[in-house]
């Protein structure tokens, strides 16, 4: 009977190690098409290994192109988002990419990129409500899946003076519509209208999640597999 059971036991054991480690060679490498540090600790979040890659797609030669094309905030990020990811997409990984823009009053409003800048978006936004527009596109492969978050951020009003300092403390320079929500930023915010509150920072978590699961890509304790 005890050998028996030791038999038992091992075959048990080998069958559950065989089947974690083909779990990890059935997965998908994955690759996130961007250098940017606040989407690589959002995905970190999720517990998944992942490569940051930055796209071979010249965003800065063609967006005003694009811009024009297309016209509508909406489209223009997923456009974005998809031509970046698109540019790194490989049928052996599982590559994630996004945009992000503010819509102000039917002006398009990216990062400022100079504190002169900032401070000038700022000023066109306080006192008003704008939508942050955060595009991903998850890539199966070179099969494209389109995440679409649409945030309505009202800005406190505030003065000349207010936003000099406020962007002098926060250097929001590389942050579409110039203030970090995650930081000093929330002192900016009145009110804020979001399904995913993590789209804010540039990737929708949630949905981003929920494709990811889909995929059969394990999120450790939401995709309602515990081992």
């Amino acid at each position: 009977m005890a050998a028996d059971f030791f038999i038992a036991s091992t075959v048990i054991m080998c069958w559950f190690i065989a089947n974690k480690i083909l779990k990890v060679y059935a997965m998908k490498k994955i690759v996130l098409a961007s250098t940017s540090l606040y989407r690589q600790q959002q995905l970190a979040t999720l517990g998944i290994p992942f490569e940051s890659v930055k796209p071979l797609f010249d965003e800065d030669r063609v967006k005003h192109q694009i811009i024009d094309q297309l016209k509508h905030p909406h489209a223009i990020a997923q456009k974005l988002s998809l031509e970046k990811g698109l540019s790194l997409a490989d049928p052996k990984t599982i590559t994630i990419s996004g945009d992000q823009l503010v819509s102000l009053e039917g002006q398009i409003l990216g990062k400022p990129g100079t504190i002169d800048n900032a401070i000038k978006q700022l000023a066109l936004m306080q006192g008003k409500t704008h939508e942050l527009v955060t595009a991903c596109t998850v890539f199966d492969g070179r099969q494209p899946i389109e995440i679409l978050n649409i945030t309505q951020i009202t800005l406190k009003p505030l003065s000349t003076a207010q936003i000099k300092t406020y962007v002098n403390l926060d250097q929001p320079v590389d942050c579409a519509g110039s203030y970090k929500i995650e930081k000093h930023g929330i002192q900016l915010v009145e009110s804020v209208k979001s399904d995913d509150f993590t789209a804010i920072q540039g990737l929708p978590l949630l949905a981003l999640a929920k494709v990811l699961n889909s995929l059969n890509i394990t999120i450790p304790y939401l995709d309602g597999k515990h081992d």
